[in-house]
């Protein structure tokens, strides 16, 4: 298994904690998602950033499990939640059937293209049976780097898919879409990558 992260853009969000920290998105998705779990369902987040996300799981009555990949934005989310954060690189989630559900919110997009498909078999392993999963990506057509320098997967859907299909077998894929502005406060098209585990 590869390390499933590129160098520069780890060090971006470490270097720039405190910044991303200030930011609060408020995302419907996860209203949405959240709505189709079981109350009190154990949730795996992956890149949990500065925690705002996670605190509203939390609020919500959800055991959450947050994790980022850099050490100062898992010490931000910390602090905002109140409890310990753990710092985890995608390749080192070694999990077998532990959650109900993991929330992957712009982060899975930072995977490079020819490990995405090893990062998902790690996420299916983790998930209970008919676990849901969420990972949202900036749709394109060939990976690059954004102003900041940041590595970006930037898949089309039908890549995607056929990543999301080769990789295991899902109960159920969704793929919807919208328009949004990042961190880097360019306009962008997005994905947003709902499946299910079977049962």
């Amino acid at each position: 298994m590869t390390q499933a992260f590129d160098d520069d853009t780890l060090r971006f969000y470490r270097g720039n904690a405190t910044a991303y920290a200030e930011r609060q998105p408020r995302s419907v998705t996860l209203t949405k998602f959240l709505g189709e779990l079981p109350a009190g369902a154990r949730i795996l987040e992956l890149g949990c950033g500065a925690g705002y996300q996670a605190e509203a799981m939390l609020a919500a009555g959800f055991d959450v499990d947050a994790t980022d990949g850099s050490p100062e934005l898992a010490a931000e989310a910390s602090r905002r939640l109140g409890r310990p954060v753990r710092t985890m690189l995608f390749h080192q989630l070694d999990a077998g059937e532990a959650y109900d559900a993991v929330w992957a919110h712009a982060c899975l997009l930072h995977v490079p293209r020819d490990e995405l498909a090893d990062v998902l078999k790690l996420i299916w392993r983790a998930l209970k049976p008919g676990g849901l999963f969420y990972a949202s990506y900036k749709s394109g057509d060939s990976e690059g780097r954004d102003k900041l320098a940041r590595y970006y997967n930037y898949p089309s859907e039908e890549w995607l898919r056929a990543q999301y299909a080769e990789a295991v077998t899902w109960a159920s894929i969704v793929v919807e879409t919208s328009e949004g502005k990042g961190f880097d406060q360019e306009l962008a098209r997005f994905l947003h990558v709902t499946v299910r585990k079977p049962e």
